[in-house]
């Protein structure tokens, strides 16, 4: 059999004390009066503490359930005995605002601690609405006490970890915001205002991409889309306006709080001013382009030299064409090694691994003798690897030409490459050159800039075995830092 929809508890109070035999519209809808009996019967198996009142507040009836909880009696409750299981801190409050809406006839609503049986206070929504005769007069109070301990102990926890949050964003030396999982940003951080300049809340939503510079808008806004729409990491570099009025760059990132099931609940993010360190860098790049000019001047002058030489010695003609390529090969090895930036790395970078070593070794091949033989799988670089790469292998054939097997006419190197899983091995192996009696006691500033740069800089590692009839260096690195791919 099925259930019948229950009449709405609050219009019952309110069409309570209206004679049954005269309907209105709405009393059709909702079905007739409740009488006294069935009222109170009704309420006993609410859920919930709820009691009747006079029109003068003065309660006249409790359902079970308050007395359950009280610990009470209906004789110690009636007419104003409620206010034995207030707290009395705040029980002239509650009288206070009782008291004005029976003055007021309006519906009361508070939350307040009640009293249980075993003496420990709850917090309470009470809830209270008038019930009218025909005429409009308030003839009957109904009210209803809802406990909400748990709710009001996760708002409290709620409103902590909140408060803890924004002390903690506030102390940080840097901006932090958060979004919501649709990309509208609900917080900034005091840092945010100091440097922007802007009223509080005024960059909530997506006003935030207003401060961005014209040229920098779109692409940020695109990164930023990008990382709600798939969650990844958000990170870019764009120019923010200061308060002063000048863009200064930053940097931005973000990570995306997800749930138990994976789900983003939030973006939480920072803003790094990185304006001093960005010009700081551009200084060292012009700094560097202008030394590297001047290195390859230098070069320029040498070949000068010995080109108006060997025209005026006519014993050095036959060796001008080797002794001016070399000089320019090592202005290109040169050229390859220095650090680059995305604007000064030449194009021929992006290439070959084996392609950078012939160029850097070049200068130590002659065409009477295979003095350097290259071999093997020929993977590709470009400037992140070919920088550090550069500098270890510059060093080996310096150092070869001073004391290894480059520094004799019967001395070869052989090198090789191959790529073995994640890592591409390079091998150099020294041969006819003098003879090793011990391994060098000294290790000098060129052979730990070499360490340095394929460890550090390219998380790889660099092995060299003194073998008696010549050097043997083993070089792994993986491949993923020789090329972006």
């Amino acid at each position: 059999m099925s259930r019948m929809p229950q009449p709405d508890l609050a219009d019952h109070a309110r069409a309570y004390w209206r004679k049954p035999t005269l309907l209105s519209d709405a009393e059709k809808v909702s079905g007739p009066a409740l009488s006294d009996e069935e009222f109170r019967r009704l309420a006993t198996f609410l859920p919930t503490l709820c009691w009747l009142a006079q029109a003068d507040g003065y309660i006249t009836w409790y359902n079970q359930r308050w007395h359950d909880y009280c610990g009470t009696t209906p004789e110690q409750m009636v007419g104003w005995g409620w206010q034995s299981v207030h707290d009395p801190e705040q029980l002239s409050e509650v009288m206070h605002v009782w008291q004005r809406s029976i003055a007021l006839d309006e519906p009361f609503e508070m939350v307040f601690p009640l009293r249980g049986a075993d003496g420990r206070f709850r917090p309470f929504l009470t809830r209270v609405v008038p019930a009218q005769d025909e005429a409009g007069k308030v003839v009957r109070w109904f009210g209803v006490n809802t406990e909400i301990g748990d709710q009001v102990r996760a708002e409290d926890a709620l409103r902590l970890s909140e408060a803890k949050f924004e002390v903690l964003t506030d102390a940080m030396p840097q901006m932090v915001w958060s979004a919501l999982p649709s990309g509208d940003h609900d917080y900034f951080n005091a840092q945010w205002y100091a440097f922007t300049g802007v009223p509080i809340g005024s960059t909530d939503g997506a006003g935030w991409s207003e401060l961005f510079h014209p040229e920098d808008r779109e692409h940020a806004k695109s990164k930023w889309k990008h990382s709600v729409t798939t969650g990844e990491h958000y990170e870019v570099e764009y120019r923010l306006r200061h308060h002063t009025g000048a863009y200064l760059w930053t940097l931005g990132r973000a990570q995306a709080v997800r749930d138990q099931e994976g789900r983003i609940t939030r973006w939480i993010g920072t803003c790094t001013d990185i304006d001093a360190s960005k010009r700081a860098a551009e200084k060292s790049e012009l700094l560097g382009r202008e030394l590297s000019h001047r290195i390859k001047n230098i070069f320029a002058v040498i070949g000068g030299i010995v080109s108006i030489t060997g025209r005026r010695s006519i014993e050095l003609r036959p060796v001008m064409k080797e002794l001016l390529d070399r000089i320019a090969a090592l202005g290109r090895a040169h050229n390859f090694a220095r650090p680059h930036s995305p604007e000064s790395q030449p194009g021929d970078l992006a290439g070959t691994l084996q392609g950078l070593i012939f160029v850097l070794l070049q200068p130590y091949m002659t065409e009477q003798a295979e003095r350097v033989r290259l071999s093997g799988e020929d993977v590709p670089i470009d400037d992140r690897g070919a920088t550090p790469l550069s500098l270890a292998l510059h060093e080996l054939a310096t150092n070869s030409a001073k004391y290894g097997a480059l520094s004799t006419a019967s001395g070869r190197v052989a090198i090789s490459v191959a790529q073995q899983g994640p890592l591409v091995i390079v091998s150099w192996q020294e041969t006819g050159g003098p003879v090793i009696e011990s391994t060098p006691e000294r290790v000098g500033f060129g052979t730990e800039l070499a360490d340095i740069a394929v460890e550090r800089q390219l998380g790889g590692k660099m092995r060299r075995d003194w073998k008696r009839e010549g050097l043997v260096v083993t070089i792994d690195v993986p491949a993923s830092n020789l090329w972006r791919g």
